[in-house]
């Protein structure tokens, strides 16, 4: 399914002709990729909060999750504006953590079985370690969970870190919805005074979600040669791995399409890319990256990253140039 809804996409972008103004795109993509994406975001939020009412455990929440963690990764790229302000973002979602952090506060949260942090406002206070998708990703597979606490804590803090999901996810909808203008109508009432400013934040929020593919989402776990590192792939627990990657080479890289609307050689080879690597993803039959450590299964998950490196290479190297920008800095880099 995840083909015809990527090819889908490709084809929902038509070649502009070259006169296109700047301001069409940047509306397009304001009105579809950001305020549409965080809509999205904020419905699926909702659908789990239904579903976690009816029941909360893994089988019963596991759909509506994948739901929205993925229409959360399609727009993760997006950190700028009100996704950088209040740290929401990271509260929905603190991945990687070299240190461990989520773990701890789950555990601790389990052991010590405290009421008082479950209501929402203590919980919107709670470190961002113990919040967001990676949290309830945590909280719902670590299979030695289910030896802490009581299964009714277990059952409301998973029902405290859905309500806390949608309560971001929300103010995120609204507040992207009140930012919109400011892209769309550049100058003294926006932080930016020009579309080349608008066109420069977008670019920049393709590249570095490229470059997080490519580096964090497949290169934790391949590790190097010698130490593969399966269980360094994102939301292994869940088997939400290769989905995943793919929503997040979706949203960046449709983004740079979009961007390169106007420019319809630079659009066919990304759009090729693109399929490339869905192709690629949709053979590779490893949810988990778990065949990082067999040398056949290496060989695949590195093709694979070598297909975001080749798209993020004609984005650094053609479209940058073309829209006069460069990404600069990655703030997508947590902690």
């Amino acid at each position: 399914m995840m083909k015809h809804v990527f090819a889908a996409l490709l084809m929902a972008v038509p070649l502009a002709a070259p006169a296109q103004e700047r301001a069409e795109v940047i509306r397009g993509i304001v009105a579809e990729d950001i305020v549409g994406g965080f809509a999205e975001l904020d419905e699926r939020a909702a659908d789990m909060v239904q579903a976690s009412g009816q029941d909360c455990t893994h089988p019963g929440l596991h759909e509506s999750y994948a739901a929205a963690f993925s229409a959360w990764v399609r727009v993760s790229h997006l950190r700028f504006g009100p996704s950088e302000a209040e740290n929401r973002a990271f509260a929905l979602a603190y991945w990687p953590d070299p240190r461990g952090r989520t773990a701890k506060a789950i555990r601790k949260m389990l052991a010590d079985g405290d009421e008082d942090l479950l209501s929402a406002e203590a919980y919107a206070d709670m470190s961002i370690a113990a919040r967001g998708f990676y949290a309830l990703d945590y909280l719902l597979h670590e299979e030695d969970l289910a030896t802490i606490g009581t299964p009714g804590y277990r059952c409301a803090l998973v029902r405290t870190i859905v309500a806390d999901i949608h309560g971001t996810t929300g103010e995120l909808a609204e507040a992207w919805g009140a930012f919109a203008p400011k892209l769309t109508e550049p100058g003294p009432d926006s932080p930016y005074r020009s579309e080349d400013e608008v066109l420069q934040v977008l670019y920049k929020s393709a590249s570095t979600g490229l470059e997080f593919a490519s580096d964090m989402r497949l290169g934790r776990p391949l590790g190097t040669f010698e130490r593969p590192r399966p269980n360094w792939a994102e939301a292994y627990r869940s088997g939400l791995s290769l989905r995943l990657l793919q929503e997040a080479v979706r949203g960046a890289g449709g983004l740079a399409l979009r961007l390169a609307s106007g420019n319809a050689v630079l659009q066919d080879r990304l759009r090729a890319e693109l399929e490339a690597f869905q192709t690629d993803a949709e053979a590779l039959d490893d949810p988990v990256f778990a065949s990082v450590a067999d040398p056949m299964g290496r060989f695949r998950v590195e093709s694979l990253r070598t297909d975001v490196q080749d798209i993020r290479e004609i984005v650094q190297g053609e479209l940058g140039p073309a829209l006069g920008v460069s990404a600069g800095f990655n703030s997508m880099d947590g902690d």
